[in-house]
């Protein structure tokens, strides 16, 4: 699978295989730099290269190569993690390092980007979830309709900000990588910071509380639309895993779902 795009691309081996659902990467150096080769297993991680590409390094990693179902991509090589920051008492920090680069993702660009995936059709499992599964599934599907009916603040999406989206670049700073290759409101970016399953503290009240308020202050969102967004996501994200019959990670979701439901209705 790599042989020949380590060919092509002059590219010298650095490390051991990364083998995900969606595609396999490889560390290698190019040019004497650290580099990732991504070779995608599905469309979305296809699309995904051509975002990357796209925002040419502002808000992102660099991507050096590209061609086909490969991409070739700058390497993050600190040591620092948002996830690691988030457990270990920069939550804060580490919510706010997200919004911050989800803004510079979100920042206009002088050409359109080509054929980008709408925010409706990303919600089009969970319509049919609510109406299998009923309960919070319903609650989360009605506002996510509401949402998608009336949008605000129309941008291109990354689709998929959390804390292990986002990496230490060293000198470059915070970059994102695995987009999504969305259109729509951008408040929708920031509601996967609340979702993140493995975050395990996600699900305190009074966490996700605190983070309401850092999210939306450093995101520039009312509070009660960014709830309704986490509400959505949340559904959305409980519908795919019992698609792949994964209760356990549904219920989470749904967890987060209700803390938003509640907020909601205080």
């Amino acid at each position: 699978m790599f042989a020949p795009h380590l060919d092509r691309w002059s590219l010298i081996s650095d490390g051991e295989p990364i083998i995900t659902h969606s595609s396999h990467l490889l560390p290698v150096i190019w040019q004497e730099k650290p580099a990732m080769l991504k070779v995608a297993a599905d469309i979305d991680e296809r699309y995904g290269a051509l975002l990357m590409q796209w925002w040419a390094g502002d808000g992102a990693a660099h991507v050096y190569a590209q061609e086909g179902d490969a991409v070739l991509l700058e390497r993050a090589m600190g040591k620092r993690s948002l996830l690691a920051m988030a457990m270990n008492g920069e939550d804060d920090e580490a919510s706010r390092i997200l919004c911050r680069t989800a803004a510079r993702l979100h920042a206009p660009r002088e050409k359109p980007l080509p054929d980008p995936v709408p925010l409706a059709r990303w919600f089009r499992d969970l319509e049919p979830a609510a109406k299998k599964h009923g309960g919070t599934l319903a609650n989360c599907s009605a506002i996510a309709d509401a949402l998608l009916a009336d949008q605000r603040d129309l941008t291109v999406l990354h689709g998929d900000i959390h804390h292990e989206n986002i990496l230490d670049f060293e000198a470059r700073g915070w970059l994102a990588i695995d987009p999504k290759r969305l259109h729509g409101e951008r408040g929708f970016d920031f509601a996967n910071i609340f979702a993140n399953e493995e975050l395990p503290v996600i699900t305190d009240p009074a966490r996700f509380r605190r983070q309401l308020a850092v999210v939306s202050a450093e995101a520039r969102l009312e509070s009660k639309r960014l709830l309704q967004w986490i509400a959505a996501y949340s559904g959305l994200s409980a519908a795919w895993f019992l698609s792949d019959a994964d209760t356990q990670q549904a219920e989470t979701a749904l967890t987060v779902a209700r803390l938003a439901l509640a907020e909601l209705e205080a």
